[in-house]
């Protein structure tokens, strides 16, 4: 910091300070201009000298009493050019100069401005009585020197009140930027929720499964109990690698684009997501009606989880462990239907389907829905008029895409 730096800094923690020395610069300048060795013709010079060390003083207390120090300033100089008889005193009117400047930077803007021109016209008239030299060049430049005081503190004020405005939005934009940040992470905390859900969810309800099938069949059909167990191995692996996948994510935070090593699933991967299931005893008849069309990551994601959560559902509440997958590509949106035909058979036989065991397990269904939602598309779940639990979701291409036209 240079010595300006200092200066200012030293002024502001020590105002009243600065002040008296102000009005202690302010009166000694008049006494030199003023009796400079010169005698002074006539004149009571003993009041005028006390007349300016009153209004000089008045300068010390300026800011705590603006008012006053200008009205006591300003009466004391016309004073001191009545009885000074000094044709060389005029430097006393930087007094009422200074407190003028301080009544437009400390006084509320519309009075301080109407006090301060108002108190310029009545000095300016005084002087006219005076001396009858209204518009003469001394009187003109005291009421140009008023003027430019009033300007400077209206000016003063208004930087003040602008720094003050930066400051407050600078702090106010600070706690948006926390909000928002606690936001996103509560946020990205509810995605690894969900995908935990859907990924560990989908392999545990195999390990569960399959576990069942192991026990029953262990001292009857020993080739069953170990197929079994080796899905078990096999799903509980995968369990683990979801699982590290997710601890990965959380330790490295600052990845925004691609925090693990492994790429979030897709539809890329629904043959061995797929296989998987036939492999654990579920019949899946897969269609596809359309060209497949590229999809937005968060779609395609949305969709692998959405079908991952869908035939999970089936294999643990179905009968017969019949499912279909229908995606179907439309114009501007992917629609995914999958069919519980486990339990179309079971509406066959005559049981009434309405009644038929819903999948208890309803997060994964209000997960699944809230993703659809997230993103701008359609999702219903529930038994249809022919008897089968049915999920049908519609996913556009593009979520939150306003450009609808430019789209495939």
């Amino acid at each position: 910091m240079n010595a300006i730096g200092h200066l200012r800094r030293a002024v502001r923690n020590h105002a009243h300070l600065a002040d008296a020395t102000v009005a202690v610069a302010v009166f000694a300048a008049i006494l030199v201009t003023a009796y400079d060795g010169r005698s002074a013709a006539g004149g009571n010079q003993t009041a005028a000298v006390v007349a300016a060390a009153l209004g000089c003083g008045a300068l010390a207390w300026r800011r705590r009493r603006p008012l006053a120090a200008l009205a006591v300033s300003a009466g004391a100089a016309e004073v001191f050019l009545a009885w000074s008889g000094s044709t060389s005193g005029e430097l006393i009117l930087l007094a009422p100069l200074i407190a003028l400047y301080t009544v437009a930077d400390l006084v509320e803007r519309r009075p301080g401005l109407f006090l301060g021109c108002g108190a310029v016209a009545a000095l300016a008239v005084v002087h006219a009585v005076h001396k009858p030299t209204l518009f003469g060049p001394q009187n003109l430049a005291f009421i140009a020197l008023g003027g430019l005081a009033i300007a400077a503190g209206d000016s003063s004020r208004n930087r003040r009140a602008y720094l003050a405005e930066v400051e407050q939005r600078a702090a106010r934009a600070e706690r948006e930027r926390e909000q928002d940040a606690r936001r996103r992470i509560t946020e990205e905390r509810l995605r690894i929720a969900r995908d935990l859900h859907d990924a560990v969810g989908h392999q545990l309800a195999l390990i569960s499964v399959q576990s069942n099938v192991a026990g029953q069949v262990l001292d009857n059909d020993p080739a069953s109990a170990h197929v079994a167990i080796s899905h078990v191995k096999s799903a509980s692996r995968r369990a683990l690698g979801e699982l590290r996948d997710t601890v990965t994510l959380l330790r490295q935070p600052g990845e925004s684009v691609a925090p693990t090593a492994i790429p979030a699933p897709g539809l890329d991967g629904l043959e061995e997501l797929l296989a998987s299931l036939r492999a654990s005893g579920l019949d899946i008849d897969r269609r596809v009606e359309g060209a497949a069309l590229p999809l937005a990551p968060a779609t395609d994601l949305t969709a692998y989880r959405l079908i991952q959560e869908s035939l999970t559902n089936v294999y643990k509440h179905s009968d017969g462990r019949q499912a279909r997958l229908t995606l179907r590509y439309a114009r501007s949106e992917l629609r995914i239907t999958v069919d519980d035909l486990g339990r179309c058979e079971r509406a066959a036989d005559g049981h009434d389907p309405v009644s038929a065991a819903v999948p208890t397990g309803r997060h994964g269904i209000v997960g699944m829905r809230e993703r659809v939602l997230a993103l701008g598309g359609d999702f219903t779940a529930g038994p249809c008029s022919s008897g089968m639990f049915q999920v049908r979701a519609a996913l556009p291409y593009q979520p939150l895409d306003l450009d609808a036209e430019n789209r495939p």
